[in-house]
């Protein structure tokens, strides 16, 4: 059974006289679309195709063949780059498909197979394997598609499951003979499975790729290490040095011949059944010393394949020699591989390596390759996407370098999307993630907000009046700001205080029985948003009777007390919340969109948008060129490795509002257990000697109206050496893209500073402290009675004993001397004003807090209480201890009334700070309090003199 190689004859061709297949390790768009794949079919007999992610790499990497197809499926949809690659591959597996049908027809389904790997993610996944084995058949649909699954101990019994689903199965990664025999047991349990439903299994494919050449670039090292060594056993060692490869599948093949003779596959062959071939992978020669076609001309025999990439082929073509060599020197194969065990060669070591190296080789081209398709998107979609420069010191670059690193060989994005809440601290965080899905589930239930939008367009509102605090609230108001009035809607405003000033100002702004009302709480207990409803509703009441519920909506969890008491109130609209969704994660679900509805935001454009930035940072996309993944870790890695904790936001202004929102995101999610990212808001540029080492700079440019006072600045940074990350908006809506960015950004830095970054331990003290306070009011009457420490004119100044202590003076100006004196380099400073937040007092918090950062040349937090309770203040508490905190209470020009309660809003907020100041004095915090007396503007002129004076 020789077919001779003589002039003028193919070897290639002439494989066909020894039954054994060629088979073309290689796959490309270009190849198969210019006919050269059909060439080989027709000039060389190649009966088929194999493809792997190194393959699909080189061809989707580089060049252009494929954009066209890419432009047109981004032009149609929002797709991760894994549905793209995904999208790209099943074409071109289709395509060859076409091309090696007719072979198909006339082998009578024996050759004319293209092949396609499940993700090499899944390769110890052996449910994940089976369920996307099915996939990948069901997307391709042509009858001669092979499946490539991994023969690892974990995919195995999918290899069974898959066949015996009728789908053609190539097993790949086979090194060990063991390893074989369990593929076999796999491949026979397929058939049987199938034929016992009484199905066809003639047209059920199977090769196992028995893979070669690695096996000898193993050995021969090891052989080469020991003769150099001076090895007593050299000559030995030199006689099986290039043999033990083709030894192993000598062997394996004669194991296939015996399978063949059992009556077990006798009866499966009775019913129809194709046998197994084998298949010899990894055939090109690495190793010079030995001929090009070495594991080619070694291992012809019967019912084989030998896949080979085109180098091979070529030289196969050239050079090659067809003969029957697999059933020759089968003893001598059997004795080079008992003196490798005698050589300690250690060939069952070597395998299992192989199989480990293979399935993380795999891996890491697949990463290569998603990282390709995702650049090439990214470049493609162009202005669609925000973008992400970074400018760093080179040591915080290559920290950061090693941290995407550490994240891509551990699969640590694809385990977050997972669920997995080893990612964390295991603890209950996987309870917490259904944000990483809300966009794309609120997206397919948009016609729902759409009808509410229109209906709340029909009923003719001229006021949105949203009532919430922390996450509730702050996605809200970026809406609102970012985007303000859209026509035919009312105006949206957000009231977070329990301030009665500001209370009081927003009842001013609105007609009740013009306004929807919203009231928004997950729990439906949050004090702040359940006095205001009560506050609002009694207005609403007085203005419209009865109909009163019909102006009001709420957004809360199912069962909540909110959800039980807007039923009995007859509310007009009630909207779910997502339990497994935390409030600061929640503005790409119902606590953001049944606002922007109310207020007339473009809904499907804005989760649309939402949905890119989430695309974007899909499992699928390697964390080099995942957003989300590169800036959570250039934030933790900064923060736990050089000291950059103050992560400080600047901002073009028509997106500044972005800030607040992302400042509890971060603050709430980080702060804790003494760990933390503390944001900085708000806080005006100053020149780079204004600046410690312990800042990392955020530039939120939108490019359309971006301020060259502010490219300036931040350019003068970078020349500093400061580390500067400049986020480029093209479009006010895609803050949508950012919400989803920072929430992923968020926990990921959650990683590196080892916390759960879902919970909020600490706000619930200052919560149990106030409650403490409201209700020693209601049995009494008042607050608990206090003394100031100190009183200057307007300021009084209280606190704890250990604070007070340290804070002795004769004036204003030597107690806040004292206080200021305690700040230290990598310090910030906290000013906590329990005041209404309105344009006068925000300039006044800005212009005292700027004092002080050029003063200290340390971080300046500027304030509003309650407001930032439910934000930042986390962070404050059970965040690392570096900050000096300056309290800032006043009484109240008006109060008013909580209808229901004994209190006030008035009593509320003072239980507040009082409460708030409890936690940060328990926690050993550097606070003072200082509270002012009579005229807020008389005595806020006071302090700012005062605090000028002390710095």
């Amino acid at each position: 059974m020789t077919a001779s190689h003589t002039k003028g004859v193919n070897p290639v061709q002439a494989l066909a006289s020894v039954q054994q297949s060629p088979w073309l390790d290689f796959i490309r768009r270009s190849f198969v679309e210019d006919g050269s794949l059909a060439r080989l079919v027709q000039e060389d007999d190649v009966r088929g195709v194999t493809s792997n992610p190194a393959i699909f790499q080189k061809a989707m990497g580089e060049g252009t063949e494929y954009d066209a197809q890419i432009k047109s499926i981004l032009a149609h949809e929002i797709v991760s780059p894994g549905t793209l690659y995904e999208k790209l591959a099943v074409q071109d597996i289709k395509t060859a498909a076409h091309v090696l049908a007719p072979l198909y027809k006339a082998t009578n389904a024996q050759d004319g197979f293209v092949s396609l790997e499940v993700s090499p993610y899944l390769a110890r996944d052996g449910q994940g394997t089976a369920h996307e084995a099915a996939r990948l058949w069901a997307d391709v649909s042509e009858p001669n598609l092979m499946i490539k699954i991994p023969a690892t101990p974990e995919s195995v019994p999918a290899i069974r499951q898959t066949l015996a689903a009728g789908i053609n199965v190539n097993v790949t990664l086979i090194f060990a003979l063991s390893a074989y025999k369990d593929v076999v047991e796999a491949w026979l349990g397929g058939l049987e499975d199938l034929h016992k439903q009484g199905k066809d299994l003639s047209r059920v494919a199977s090769v196992a790729s028995f893979f070669v050449s690695r096996i000898d670039g193993k050995i021969d090292a090891e052989i080469d290490r020991r003769i150099k060594a001076g090895d007593k056993e050299a000559d030995a060692l030199k006689a099986i040095r290039g043999k033990v490869a083709i030894a192993n599948a000598k062997l394996a093949y004669v194991y296939w011949q015996d399978i063949i003779q059992t009556p077990r596959w006798k009866t499966l062959e009775a019913a129809g059944a194709q046998p197994q071939r084998l298949l010899w992978a990894s055939t090109g020669t690495k190793d010079k010393a030995y001929s090009d076609v070495l594991y080619v001309d070694s291992l012809i025999g019967p019912h084989t394949v030998n896949t080979v990439p085109p180098a091979t082929l070529d030289a196969f073509r050239d050079h090659g020699t067809v003969s029957v060599t697999l059933t020759e020197g089968v003893a001598e194969a059997r004795h080079v591989l008992a003196e490798a065990e005698r050589l300690g060669l250690n060939l069952d070591g070597v395998t299992s390596t192989l199989l480990a190296e293979g399935v993380t080789s795999f891996e890491q081209a697949f990463d290569t390759l998603l990282g390709s398709v995702a650049a090439k998107q990214t470049a493609l979609l162009g202005d669609k996407l925000t973008s992400l420069k970074t400018a760093l010191p080179a040591d915080l670059e290559a920290a950061v370098q090693k941290g995407l690193e550490n994240w891509r060989e551990h699969g640590t994005i694809r385990k977050l999307w997972a669920k997995d809440a080893a990612v964390w601290t295991n603890g209950p965080e996987s309870k917490w993630l259904k944000w990483l899905d809300c966009v794309e589930e609120r997206l397919s239930h948009v016609a729902e907000l759409e009808h509410f939008q229109a209906e709340v367009k029909a009923r003719g509102f001229k006021q949105v009046l949203l009532m919430g605090m922390g996450g509730s609230s702050l996605g809200p108001e970026v809406l609102a700001e970012t985007f303000g009035k859209h026509e035919g809607f009312g105006h949206l405003y957000v009231l977070d205080s329990t301030d009665p000033q500001q209370v009081a100002t927003f009842a001013g702004k609105i007609d009740p029985a013009q306004t929807l009302f919203i009231v928004a709480s997950k729990s439906g207990g949050t004090l702040e948003p359940n006095i205001m409803l009560a506050y609002f509703h009694d207005l609403a009441k007085k203005a419209l009777g009865a109909k009163a519920g019909t102006h009001f909506v709420a957004i809360t969890d199912p069962g909540s007390k909110l959800e039980a008491l807007a039923t009995k109130e007859g509310f007009w609209k009630i909207f779910a919340g997502e339990p497994e969704i935390g409030g600061r994660f929640s503005v790409l679900s119902n606590f953001g969109l049944v606002p922007a509805a109310a207020s007339g935001v473009a809904l499907k454009l804005f989760l649309e948008d939402a949905l890119r930035g989430v695309r974007a940072c899909d499992a699928s996309v390697p964390p080099a060129e995942n957003p989300g993944v590169m800036l959570g870790t250039l934030m933790g890695v900064a923060a736990t490795h050089f000291g950059r904790d103050k992560l400080t936001v600047i901002a073009t202004p028509q997106i500044a509002e972005f800030g607040a929102w992302m400042e509890q995101l971060i603050a709430e999610s980080t702060g804790k257990h003494g760990k933390g990212i503390i944001p900085i808001d708000e806080e005006t540029l100053g020149g780079p000697k204004r600046y410690g080492t312990d800042r990392l700079f955020v530039y939120l440019l939108l490019a359309p109206e971006h301020r060259h006072e502010q490219d300036e600045a931040i350019a003068t940074l970078i020349d500093a050496g400061q580390p500067v990350l400049t986020i480029t908006l093209h479009t006010k809506r895609q803050i949508a893209q950012e919400f989803f960015r920072w929430e992923l950004a968020t926990a990921v830095a959650g990683t590196y500073l080892g916390i759960n970054p879902f919970d909020q331990p600490d706000v619930e003290a200052s919560k149990i402290e106030t409650r403490k306070l409201t209700e020693a009011y209601n049995k009494t009457g008042s607050l608990p009675a206090e003394q100031p420490f100190a009183e200057f004119g307007p300021l009084a100044f209280f606190a704890d004993a250990k604070n007070a202590a340290a804070l002795k003076g004769n004036s204003a100006e030597e107690v806040l001397k004292a206080h200021f004196d305690r700040v230290k380099a990598g310090d910030y400073v906290g000013l906590l004003a329990y005041i209404e937040r309105d344009a006068k007092t925000r300039e006044w918090i800005q212009h005292t807090r700027l004092k002080i950062r050029d003063a200290k040349t340390v971080a300046t937090a500027a304030e509003f209480g309650p407001r930032f309770l439910h934000s930042t203040g986390q962070a404050y508490k059970g965040g690392p201890d570096s900050g000096v905190f300056l309290q800032i209470t006043a009484e109240d020009a008006h109060d008013l009334p909580v209808p229901g309660e004994r209190y006030s809003f008035g009593i509320v907020k003072a239980a507040q700070a009082r409460g708030d100041f409890d936690v940060l004095a328990e926690r050993g915090r550097r606070a003072l309090r200082v509270h002012i007396r009579g005229s807020l503007q008389d005595g806020l002129a006071a302090l700012a003199k005062a605090i000028h004076a002390a710095v």
